[in-house]
C-alpha cells in the first residue's frame, strides 16, 4: 500500500463526487433519514465540489493508493467574526473507503487538514458528526476533537 494525499484539481471532481457519494450513503443514509443520501449525484453535487476545488478558502484532498482514490477530505477556512473571534478550520467531510479504514489514511487526511488550517491562521478546528456514528466520533476524538455542542432534533 502506497498512500498519497494530494490536493484535488478540477479534473478530479468526478472522483470527489464519487467518494462524497459513499460518505453520504454510509453516514447520512444510515444516521439521518431526513438527508438526501444521493445528493452528491444530483445536478447540484458536481458544481458544489467544483466550486470547492476552485475556492482558495477551501481544501479538497484526495487519498490515493497506486492511483486509486480511496478517500477524500473537504475543509474550509472560516475567518473570525464578532460572534466567534477566532479563525477556524471547518472539516466539512472526510471519508476513507471501507477497505482502507484502520490503515492510517484518515489520520493522514486529518493531519493535512490541521496543517492547512494552521497555515491559514486558524487556531481552532471543528467537525460535525452524527451522534449515532460512534466510530466517527471515536476517530475524531483520537485526533483531538472534543464535543462542544449537541443538536437536539424532533419530528413535528
Amino acid at each position: 500500500m502506497s498512500i498519497r494525499i494530494r490536493t484535488a484539481e478540477h479534473e478530479d471532481v468526478p472522483a470527489l463526487v464519487e467518494s462524497a457519494t459513499g460518505l453520504f450513503q454510509d453516514d447520512a443514509g444510515v444516521h439521518d433519514s431526513t438527508m438526501n443520501a444521493s445528493w452528491p449525484q444530483t445536478e447540484e453535487g458536481a458544481p458544489y465540489y467544483a466550486a470547492a476545488v476552485a475556492d482558495s478558502a477551501a481544501l479538497c484532498l484526495l487519498a490515493e493508493d497506486d492511483g486509486e482514490v480511496v478517500g477524500h477530505l473537504v475543509g474550509r477556512f472560516q475567518a473570525s467574526s464578532l460572534i466567534r473571534p477566532v479563525h477556524t478550520g471547518v472539516l466539512e467531510s472526510v471519508r476513507v473507503a471501507p477497505s482502507r479504514r484502520g490503515t492510517g489514511v484518515g489520520s493522514a487526511l486529518i493531519k493535512s487538514f490541521v496543517d492547512w488550517s494552521a497555515s491559514c491562521g486558524a487556531t481552532r478546528a471543528t467537525v460535525t458528526a452524527f451522534a449515532a456514528n460512534e466510530g466517527a466520533r471515536r476517530f475524531y476524538e483520537r485526533h483531538g476533537f472534543q464535543v462542544r455542542s449537541v443538536l437536539l432534533d424532533r419530528s413535528i
